[in-house]
């Protein structure tokens, strides 16, 4: 009987000085394998698509956390638009008969830029008739050649965020008929209730059910620093917002950190902002640390990256 030869994989090629080994973990911090991420063959993700725009941890909050709010956004050559966390039926974008025109942060479908998405519906919608359909092409889709938010918007208007109750706002200045109230009605039952805490960033507090809520905080640092601030306050038990409260972990979101706190649901969301901004202040103290981490900082920072997830 013949032998069987058993062909022997190449062995891997090592990655040449300065270059990133395909299998190891990307350097932007997503999570994924380079190969799978800036290494891969299609267009690299932007792993900050809001980078540079006013209030980008309000822009991930909208896009990943908050059910229901608006801003007004000025493009740079003094057009205003309504950003939504969410429109109906998740359209990207929306022009009312009176001219309005309505961009959507929460899209159904996105590309591995999230801005360039967003830009392309937005000059869309800033050209399509009142009271018509926007329609900006395949959003989405990778190879996109719109522009992006950044390209649009005016750098020095400061993103203001309102946050709903409801989804009323999708039918202010309409006439809506009985199937618009209806689909309205059916959006509202399923609304997390959301607060944004007062002069804290993009500290929003929310409850997604009768006996739970929490407090989540998209946080502007860089993602390495903001660890080290966490662990220095684990390590000294301040990572907490009180009594009944705990540190429960926290998630990457468009290249930024969102830590999440435990808190009673019971707790009215308006008092959370005297604990919340005691907290701010010791992590703006940790922050200014530049002291090598304690063994007790260290354990702490390496249960808060058990902790921790990718969103995007």
């Amino acid at each position: 009987m013949a032998r069987t030869q058993t062909k022997r994989r190449p062995a891997p090629t090592p990655a040449a000085a300065g270059e990133q080994n395909p299998k190891a973990p990307c350097a932007c911090g997503s999570g994924r394998k380079y190969k799978h991420c800036h290494g891969s063959a299609y267009a690299p993700v932007v792993t900050r698509p809001f980078e540079g725009l006013p209030g980008e941890v309000h822009w991930v909050a909208l896009r990943e956390l908050v059910p229901a709010a608006t801003a007004v956004l000025t493009t740079k050559d003094g057009r205003t638009a309504t950003l939504a966390s969410v429109l109906p039926g998740g359209a990207p974008g929306l022009v009312r008969a009176n001219g309005e025109v309505l961009l959507g942060v929460q899209l159904a479908a996105s590309s591995d830029d999230v801005s360039r998405d967003l830009g392309t519906a937005l000059a869309a919608a800033l050209e399509a008739p009142a009271g018509n359909p926007v329609d900006p092409g395949p959003v989405g889709a990778e190879g996109s050649a719109g522009p992006r938010l950044q390209e649009l918007l005016d750098p020095a208007a400061e993103l203001e965020v309102t946050v709903h109750d409801d989804f009323g706002f999708w039918l202010e200045g309409t006439g809506a008929g009985p199937a618009a109230l209806a689909g309205l009605e059916q959006a509202n039952e399923a609304i997390i209730p959301t607060v944004l805490l007062a002069g804290l960033g993009a500290a929003y507090w929310c409850r997604p059910a009768a006996d739970r809520a929490h407090l989540r905080w998209v946080r502007p640092e860089p993602e390495e620093q903001l660890l080290d601030a966490l662990a220095r306050l684990g390590g000294a038990e301040q990572l907490t917002l009180g009594e009944g409260t705990k540190y429960a972990g926290a998630f990457r979101a468009h290249g930024l950190v969102v830590p999440v706190w435990d808190v009673p649901a019971d707790v009215p969301a308006a008092d959370w902002t005297g604990p919340a901004t005691e907290l701010d202040q010791r992590l703006t103290a940790a922050l200014a640390v530049t002291d090598p981490l304690t063994a007790d900082e260290r354990r702490s920072r390496a249960g808060l990256l058990s902790r921790q997830v990718t969103l995007r």
